[in-house]
């Protein structure tokens, strides 16, 4: 992602100054057609405040757990996810709108009814969701601004990890996915200050190798294919 910044004023009154790209290449007529048709459907930025704080009354049906992806890129996690588990909610937030315009083809290809999307920042939909509502919150491969002078834009810092720890559920996971080194050791040192997670790994296996049914995503083969190895974290919420 570009270090390009842009003032982005969130709904219900959040002020963020969003780093980095809403856009690249112009979309696609289809795409185009799904942002106009189908996004005002299943977009919780208009929500009332209140509706967001019970996730579980989100849906037109009833879901078992609600799982929350904050920065779904382009979508392929989400949807797999949200195929292989219909009985369970699910939140996708991401304010790349060529992200968004992919996932929602994906749900229009797969007749997704479990997907609502937050087509912005994260940062701004986290204060909304109630107290322990939350049963997983994913952050896999998030930009690592790799300059120190821009690691106080990564996600993982202080402030979102206790909003992350709030919404979830009494033993509820938090999993983050990187392939730089670095962001995994500010990841673990940042979520020990916390104080309010597990870390689950008892061996190395347990965060060189992804979990069950891990469908992989773009950014990961990536990685893969330039030689980086990822880890996989699982904390648990205590």
């Amino acid at each position: 992602m570009s270090d390009e910044k842009t003032d982005n004023r969130e709904t219900h009154g959040h002020d963020l100054r969003f780093y980095g790209r809403r856009k690249s290449r112009p979309l696609k007529p289809r795409q185009q057609r799904l942002m106009e048709e189908l996004l005002p459907k299943v977009s919780l930025r208009h929500e009332p405040p209140e509706r967001l704080r019970t996730p579980v009354k989100l849906f037109d049906k009833p879901v078992e757990r609600v799982v929350l992806e904050i920065g779904f890129g382009g979508g392929e996690h989400l949807a797999h996810q949200a195929l292989a588990h219909p009985q369970w909610g699910f939140i996708g937030a991401e304010p790349f709108i060529n992200g968004v315009a992919k996932m929602l083809a994906a749900i229009e290809d797969n007749r997704l009814d479990n997907v609502r999307i937050w087509d912005g920042d994260a940062r701004a939909l986290l204060p909304l969701i109630g107290d322990e509502t939350i049963a997983e919150a994913w952050l896999l491969y998030p930009d690592p601004w790799p300059k120190k002078r821009h690691h106080k834009r990564r996600f993982v810092n202080q402030e979102n990890l206790e909003h992350i720890h709030r919404i979830l559920e009494p033993g509820g996971i938090f999993f983050f996915a990187s392939d730089i080194p670095d962001y995994v050791r500010w990841t673990l040192a940042h979520v020990r200050r916390h104080g309010g997670f597990e870390w689950l790994a008892e061996c190395p296996a347990d965060w060189r190798e992804p979990p069950a049914g891990w469908p992989g995503t773009r950014y990961e083969r990536k990685a893969l294919r330039e030689g980086r190895t990822p880890a996989y974290l699982l904390f648990r919420k205590v």
